[in-house]
């Protein structure tokens, strides 16, 4: 028996915080996605055992402060993309500026130093995964995926699609419902 799950990466990455703090006995508060105030010195025993158990689930804690903004840039693209309950509508530029209480220009230069890629290709890569997670978890249609993602057509949406993962989204649909099919014949 196959299972097909949908979840919400913040959710699981606050729960696994939340987890690995509280073992190890450390008094914190989350102020927000990837912000964690701890209310207490630890020791650094305690730091790195917490470091080790969060690299575990792949959560780095991030010390520089070039990467910290970079780090803010990519939650904040992340949460404009993946956010269920904000329909943002204006230019990313504009939200990341505003968000981030800096200018795009300096916000853009610095992600494409530190990441070696544009701010723009990040947005795209998260609009195409969350356009694989509702084409996989959701009946809505194309037009209502472009549409919910700020796209000016579905043919831009596509173009991006097939651009980022070698095949169209119709194309993308057809090899899911091929692999359910195959998977319910098999049981």
């Amino acid at each position: 028996m196959k299972l097909f799950i949908k979840f919400d990466f913040n959710t699981i990455c606050k729960k696994v915080l939340e987890t690995k703090l509280e073992e190890l006995n450390i008094k914190y508060k989350i102020l927000a996605f990837g912000e964690v105030e701890l209310l207490e010195k630890i020791t650094p025993e305690a730091q790195n055992q917490l470091y080790n158990s969060l690299n575990e689930y792949g959560i780095e804690v991030v010390e520089n402060q070039k990467s910290i903004l970079v780090q803010k840039i990519k939650d904040a693209i992340i949460d404009m993309v993946f956010n269920e309950d904000s329909e943002v509508n204006v230019k990313s530029s504009v939200y990341l500026s505003e968000r981030l209480g800096h200018s795009y220009g300096y916000l853009s230069n610095l992600f494409s130093e530190v990441t070696y890629t544009s701010i723009e290709n990040f947005i795209i890569i998260q609009k195409i995964e969350y356009t694989k997670q509702l084409l996989l978890t959701t009946d809505l249609s194309l037009t209502e995926i472009a549409f919910k993602l700020n796209y000016s057509s579905v043919a831009h949406l596509s173009t991006q699609f097939k651009n980022a993962t070698g095949i169209t989204p119709s194309a993308f649909q057809r090899i899911i419902l091929k692999r359910r099919t195959i998977s319910q014949q098999k049981n």
